[in-house]
């Protein structure tokens, strides 16, 4: 009767596995997060909405930019970028707190952009001031395509958030080397290498140290 053997485990294979997926998170994450803030931040700079408003008897062409509809997905762009930087800066516990922030910072963006596309407060209060009468509203209203680019960068933020909630925890964090006053820990000393002993000056040349100490 024949036995059935269990697979062996190999924890190299998954440490090295933990390696690469820790490594593509990572790019993909910096990718997405800087590439998402800079499409947002684009995005409240172009023009959201345009209208018209009635002034003498005549059509007064009106125009908002993102910024002039809503300061959050700009501002919320500068937060995300911030995150992204201070997850390196943080291990464990502030890492994950971080990295959901910057999801958060996401999530604010798409959320602001998508209100910020049927908004049309902004060009109201154009055609206000325009018309001197704070009653006017603004005529033939339509609005551009804008804010949905500023939610897809929102989408980035929010994606390069996540894959630092899932894998930051593999991802490098700042030197230690450097102490919280910023003043560097001194090396350790090589241990010193017995001349008489040719398998220690092997193992001093491979560490890249001078065996001869000079």
């Amino acid at each position: 009767m024949g036995y059935v053997t269990a697979a062996p485990h190999h924890p190299r294979s998954e440490a090295a596995g933990s390696a690469r997926a820790g490594r593509l998170s990572l790019a993909v994450a910096l990718l997405c997060g800087a590439l998402g803030a800079a499409v947002a931040l684009l995005a409240t700079r172009q023009r959201w909405a345009e209208g018209t408003a009635t002034v003498a008897g005549g059509a007064f062409p009106l125009t908002a930019k993102g910024s002039d509809v809503t300061g959050v997905p700009a501002a919320l762009a500068i937060v995300g970028l911030a995150a992204l930087v201070a997850v390196f800066a943080v291990r464990r516990a502030g890492r994950f707190v971080v990295a959901g922030l910057l999801a958060l910072s996401g999530a604010g963006i798409v959320a602001a952009a998508l209100l910020g596309a049927s908004d049309d407060a902004a060009l109201d209060e154009q055609a206000a001031q325009a018309s001197g009468d704070t009653s006017a509203s603004v005529d033939t209203l339509s609005h551009t395509a804008w804010p949905y680019v500023a939610a897809v960068g929102g989408v980035l933020i929010l994606l390069a958030g996540l894959l630092a909630l899932r894998y930051g925890r593999l991802w490098p964090a700042m030197s230690g080397r450097y102490e919280r006053s910023g003043t560097p820990q001194p090396r350790r000393k090589a241990p010193a290498v017995d001349p008489d002993r040719p398998e220690e000056l092997w193992k001093a040349l491979d560490r890249g140290e001078d065996p001869t100490g000079a």
